[in-house]
């Protein structure tokens, strides 16, 4: 998740009715909507730039720049020289062709349709694979962490979030360089004015950076649906019901009138302590294992559900606005959280939901999302809103009353007609689920010494200090450099996903060695001088992602043009290098919220580690996974011993051994 966008995202974010808006039609309910912005929602939509592809030679210097650290001198002087046959041979060629393909589809951009390709195709299972969680901060009010007032709140903002986002009143995510012009009422008044097709240049001008929102419209009623090869993203943006599960029940109620009005709260209140009170035993074969499986085979099941009489209990399924996770157990600890929240028993999830809302008994809150629709972009604006209009304008209080409905008739619960093959299919699924599991370790340390305040003062970037913690940690325990990734958002241009920066630099492994190795052999100001290099080439490379400028997507599109157009491999892709750069042991990505409490996702391989990291004024978080073979509590101890002593450096105190 970019450091573009979370500097974005960190500022408030505007909730309630706000500065006057362009009229609305008669009959408007503020109650019903989180804000009214100045300014159309996808006012800049279609003025957005295109992403760039990058020179050819550019991605080539970029990538040897990566390799070096990686390889040693006979390995690299082989990769150097197939990138040179590449840029002047078939690379070239697969370049010019890219770049004509993108002439001619001027309303998106090159990455999307193979981003979703990757996505679509892959057969592995979404949970753990692909789908991570955010956690919200408790509520400031520790009353309105009861489950029931929790779940009703964020319910009825998330809906607000839905009927904001689609009456085009939701304020257009903006990345503000200079605020203080252009977050301003006056401005937003002046651009409203100014035609879609010119909007982005007019923004520009006051150095505010409209971000790409067309993802947003697959945060509700959507699903991902499996399908043999490649699955399918399904919205039904007509229905107006809500998925509730609970110990391994499916639940519907309308939260949207006919009218498209917001259901009263108490009502929604009434329905939630309605399912909360059923005493009806977990399922024998709880369904939701099911999209846990393999895609192929969760396809050939999920036809057999509907040949077998399920398909329209499958539909409101699918259609439902959101999926709403009841769960009947505290959370412990930030360990138990992060379990819970990113997998769970499987029985409590419909992980194909474009985003589970998970509330646990004692009030604990995460959204859990499907990957394939959509980054962070949406997701995170769509958490702090939500979190933003529940705590502070919540729909109902501890002393507010459920209505007097008959909730029994207004909820249907949802059952699913099971052939003996199903069952099985369950059976295997929940076995292999429960297997895949056991062999997940997570661990969380807070390193309290000092943060993002401390590391600016000293003129470091924090996020480039951060993972140059976790280059020497890996260092220390391993005694290795390896591929790491870091996610950088794209949301600057139409239609952009992600870019990869890549931590592991000839400068991190230099600095890591000093530390890690010799630390006698340097001063502390040699340390530091090496620390503010690692910085330095870390916001270049940050800079150069943000702006698509990486070579992470640029050759992923060239091989899948290579393979789409039946051309044999070029050899760069078959070099083992290329494979080792792509086989990220270190996949990192950030959460900078005031609103996340914390974060998680499983390894991308099997042997690596997956480190979700925050840097706060005061401290810096770091929650790690790994599969068995790897040591999460050992690499957390490593990096809290390489901020100590990055810290003591910094402080010019002796390193020790």
């Amino acid at each position: 998740m970019a450091r573009l966008l979370l500097r974005s995202w960190s500022r408030g974010l505007a909730v309630g009715p706000g500065a006057p808006c362009r009229l609305l039609s008669t009959g408007f309910e503020p109650s019903q909507y989180l804000q009214r912005s100045i300014v159309p929602t996808m006012h800049y939509q279609d003025s957005l730039p295109r992403l760039p592809i990058p020179k050819l030679e550019d991605t080539i210097r970029r990538y040897l720049s990566a390799q070096k650290p990686l390889l040693d001198d006979s390995q690299f002087r082989k990769t150097e020289q197939l990138c040179k046959s590449f840029e002047t041979g078939i690379g070239k060629e697969l370049h010019e062709q890219l770049v004509a393909q993108d002439k001619q589809n001027k309303h998106t951009s090159y990455i999307s349709g193979p981003w979703f390709d990757m996505y679509l195709t892959a057969r592995d299972p979404v949970v753990l694979n692909f789908n991570p969680f955010m956690s919200f901060d408790p509520d400031p009010k520790s009353e309105y962490n009861d489950q029931l007032i929790r779940a009703t709140n964020m319910t009825v903002s998330a809906i607000r979030f839905l009927k904001t986002l689609r009456a085009d009143l939701l304020e257009p995510e903006v990345f503000h360089l200079n605020p203080a012009k252009s977050d301003t009422d006056t401005f937003k008044r002046f651009i409203r004015f100014v035609p879609s097709f010119l909007s982005w240049y007019g923004a520009y001008l006051v150095n505010a950076y409209p971000l790409d929102m067309s993802q947003y419209y697959r945060l509700f009623n959507s699903t991902r649906l499996p399908r043999p090869h490649r699955d399918e993203l399904f919205t039904d943006d007509k229905a107006r019901h809500l998925l509730v599960l609970r110990k391994g029940h499916f639940y519907i109620f309308d939260v949207l009138d006919q009218d498209g009005n917001i259901v009263s709260a108490s009502e929604i209140q009434a329905h939630l302590k309605y399912i909360l009170s059923d005493n009806s035993p977990a399922p024998e074969f709880p369904l939701s294992y099911l999209t846990s499986e393999n895609r192929d085979i969760w396809a050939e099941l999920r036809q057999k559900l509907v040949s077998g009489g399920n398909k329209e209990t499958l539909r409101k399924v699918d259609s439902a606005v959101f999926c709403l996770c009841l769960d009947d157990f505290p959370i412990k600890d930030f360990v138990h959280l992060s379990h819970s929240m990113l997998h769970g028993d499987g029985t409590n999830r419909w992980f194909d939901k474009s985003f589970n809302l998970i509330i646990a008994k004692d009030g604990t809150a995460a959204i859990h999302f499907e990957h394939a629709w959509g980054d962070g972009v949406a997701v995170l604006r769509f958490f702090n809103e939500v979190f933003k209009d529940s705590t502070q304008a919540p729909a109902i209080t501890p002393q507010s009353q459920p209505a007097s409905t008959d909730s029994s008739v207004a909820i249907q619960k949802l059952n699913f007609k099971l052939s003996d093959a199903l069952k099985t299919g369950i059976s295997i699924a929940k076995e292999k689920f429960d297997a895949t599991v056991k062999t997940l370790t997570i661990d969380y340390i807070q390193f309290q010494r000092g943060g993002r305040e401390f590391l600016k003062k000293q003129k470091l970037s924090p996020d480039s200090m951060a993972q140059l913690a976790f280059q020497m940690a890996f260092l220390r325990q391993y005694g290795q450099t390896v591929a790491t990734y870091e996610s950088c958002s794209t949301a600057a241009f139409k239609h952009g996903r992600t870019e990869a920066i890549r931590p592991a630099s000839i400068f991190t492994k230099r600095c890591s060695e000093a530390f890690v190795r010799e630390p006698s052999k340097h001063s502390a100001g040699e340390l530091q001088q090496m620390m503010a290099k690692c910085s330095t080439y870390h916001n270049q490379l940050t800079r150069e992602a943000a702006m698509g400028q990486g070579f992470d997507r640029h050759l992923f599109a060239l091989r899948y043009l290579a393979a789409a157009k039946g051309i044999s491999m070029p050899e760069l892709f078959l070099d083992p290098a290329y494979r080792q750069i792509n086989h990220n042991i270190l996949s990192t990505s950030t959460l900078n919220s005031p609103a996340v409490s914390i974060g998680c996702f499983a390894p991308v391989v099997s042997d690596g580690l997956g480190i979700a990291y925050a840097v706060q004024d005061g401290w810096i978080g770091c929650n790690v996974s790994t599969y068995q073979g790897r040591d999460a509590r050992e690499f957390l101890q490593c990096v809290e011993k390489a901020l100590e002593d990055m810290f003591d450096a910094l402080e010019g105190k002796p390193i020790k051994f």
